[in-house]
């Protein structure tokens, strides 16, 4: 029979990407990790992971187990909280801004459901700003966003670098040194830092591209209109980091969770606990 520990460690194996990781996310030792997939793949008779001194991938056999790995601790999740006397319920709202959604969310959310299936979680993704404007209605429980070096709104959960990304580094040529900005309509964090460092500058600048959606934004610097803004980590593909000197630095964001005053707590503490889970493998700035 398979054993529900060892699929925690391979599914947490594959969202980390690292046995150290893994283990540090589910308690336990990097070897007992590399121990459970051991296990696992002798009982299958079948290698599940390809190993390399860089990073950790899937075989075409370990892709095939994971998603019925995922779905086995799922009826796990939900028949244990089922039975178990002191289980969560309720409904929580959570406003997530563009960017993390397109970062993170997914595992986050994962392992929320997985957890705790009685919660009825309402999701809602746009800007930072729009979802502070949100919550202060009292249509938020809680949110998961940005905001800026000095703040003290909200639970902090790590810090990151904001960069300059285009497609081709060498696109302010093509526009006389005036800077071609790609970014999100107003209330919009990355927009304004980006603005004011260049402004500090003295270096010229305008908007060729406002989207609301990040797909939108992405696309449109993978096409070459212009320069996107966002957390280093965060880099969409096609689009490299201009770092000539070109431009001048931006300032860190901080990521945050801030709850409504009011809201259930022993829910919103369920979701920090996830997240911070989550977070605390991923590259951020000390």
């Amino acid at each position: 029979m398979l054993n529900l520990h060892h699929l925690a460690s391979f599914v947490t194996l594959e969202q980390t990407g690292s046995f150290t990781l893994a283990g540090e996310q589910l308690g336990i030792g990097q070897s007992t990790v590399s121990q459970h997939i051991q296990r696992l793949e002798t009982f299958l008779g079948q290698r599940l992971i390809e190993r390399s001194t860089h990073q950790v991938r899937l075989t075409a056999e370990g892709e095939a187990l994971l998603g019925y790995a995922r779905s086995m601790l799922d009826i796990n999740g939900k028949v244990s909280s089922l039975f178990t006397a002191n289980r969560l319920r309720g409904r929580l709202r959570l406003g997530v801004s563009e960017d993390f959604v397109a970062n993170r969310l997914t595992v986050i959310l994962e392992d929320f459901i997985r957890l705790y299936p009685l919660v009825d979680l309402e999701l809602t993704v746009a800007l930072s700003g729009v979802l502070y404007q949100m919550q202060d209605n009292g249509d938020l429980d809680v949110v998961l966003a940005k905001r800026r070096l000095g703040d003290r709104l909200g639970r902090f959960l790590y810090r990151e670098p904001l960069v300059w990304l285009a497609r081709d580094p060498a696109i302010l040529k093509a526009h006389d040194g005036v800077v071609p900005l790609i970014a999100f309509p107003q209330p919009s964090i990355t927009r304004k830092v980006a603005q004011e460092a260049l402004d500090r500058k003295g270096i010229a600048w305008r908007i060729v591209c406002t989207c609301g959606s990040l797909s939108g934004l992405v696309a449109a610097a993978q096409a070459g209109m212009g320069v996107l803004v966002q957390p280093r980590s965060m880099t969409p593909a096609a689009l490299r980091e201009i770092t000539q000197g070109s431009l001048p630095a931006l300032e860190d964001v901080e990521f945050v969770l801030v709850p409504r005053k009011g809201a259930n707590p022993e829910l919103v503490e369920a979701l920090a606990v996830r997240v911070v889970a989550k977070v605390a493998i991923a590259p951020h700035t000390p």
